[in-house]
Formats: structure tokens, C-alpha cells, sequence
């Protein structure tokens, strides 16, 4: 099929406009950043009015905080994962080699191996369980408790150089 086939319609849905207009930027800059006053050049031949374009960059970037913190959030809560999965090995090592060394073979230390091996299991699932209501209160738990201390720090060490000086 070649492109004299392809007939383009009258109007386009807005999300189509979209798709094509990236497409066409992404072509024009090869790769390439393109600069604020270019964006802002883009918008004005587009007929896109100041407010709205500053409106839109204001979402983008509070979107991009967000996802950074999903991003950290996600790291956190991996971190734990490693730290309850070390825990798992070591404690069930441990009970492992008791009951190899008290009875010359192994045999009740595999319960304790299955019993506290399932508290791991739903952990894992929790952590790359980056989708739903829970993962969502979470991340505001999370977040909030972050906010949280980086304010009590913060308050801590303008006290702290308030009685300093």
C-alpha cells in the first residue's frame, strides 16, 4: 500500500490530533530537545493561547514529580522486600541447619520454612502490586509520612540555627 492509497479523513478526534501532531514534532526535531521558546513558538502557530500552554506545562510537571515519587516509593518499598527476604533466609537457614544437625535429616524445620515463607509470598505480590486502591493509599501513606519528617527536619534545623546564633 502506498501513501497515495491512504485517503485522510475530514476531521480527526482530539486524541488523534494529538498523536499525529508528536509524531510530526518528533520528526522534525530528530531526537533533539527542543527549548521552551520553542515550545512556546509551536503553541502560538498552533493558536494555543498563553494560559492554556502554561496550564498544561503545570500539570506535565506535577505529573513528573508525581511519577518520581511512585518511582522512589517503588524503590522503598523493593528495599523492604530485600530486607524481609534476607530475614526469611537467614532465620529459616538457621532453623534449617538445627534440625539437620538435632535429627541427621530435615524435616520439621520444612513447616516453619512453609509457614513463614507465606507472609514473604503476599509481600512480594504487595510490592510490584503497582495498580489499586491499596497500592494508592500506600504511596499516600507513604508520602505523607515522608512529608512528614522532611517538615520536622526542616523545623528541627531552622531551631537549631536559631539557637545558634
Amino acid at each position: 500500500m502506498s501513501a497515495s492509497d491512504v485517503q485522510p479523513p475530514e476531521s480527526y478526534r482530539p486524541d488523534e490530533v494529538q498523536e499525529i501532531l508528536h509524531l510530526a514534532i518528533a520528526r522534525k526535531t530528530d531526537g533533539s530537545e527542543l527549548s521552551r521558546t520553542q515550545l512556546w513558538e509551536i503553541a502560538t502557530e498552533l493558536d494555543i493561547d498563553a494560559d492554556s500552554l502554561k496550564a498544561a506545562e503545570l500539570d506535565w510537571l506535577k505529573g513528573k514529580i508525581i511519577e518520581r515519587k511512585r518511582q522512589e516509593f517503588d524503590h522503598y518499598r523493593q528495599a523492604q522486600l530485600k530486607q524481609k527476604a534476607v530475614r526469611y533466609a537467614i532465620i529459616n537457614g538457621f532453623l534449617l541447619m538445627i534440625n539437620f544437625i538435632s535429627a541427621g535429616t530435615i524435616s520439621w524445620s520444612l513447616y516453619a520454612l512453609l509457614i513463614l515463607g507465606l507472609p514473604l509470598s503476599l509481600n512480594i505480590w504487595k510490592t510490584f502490586q503497582t495498580e489499586g486502591e491499596a497500592y494508592e493509599q500506600a504511596f499516600q501513606r507513604w508520602s505523607l509520612k515522608k512529608e512528614m519528617k522532611e517538615s520536622i527536619s526542616s523545623l528541627w534545623n531552622k531551631l537549631k540555627k536559631a539557637w545558634q546564633t
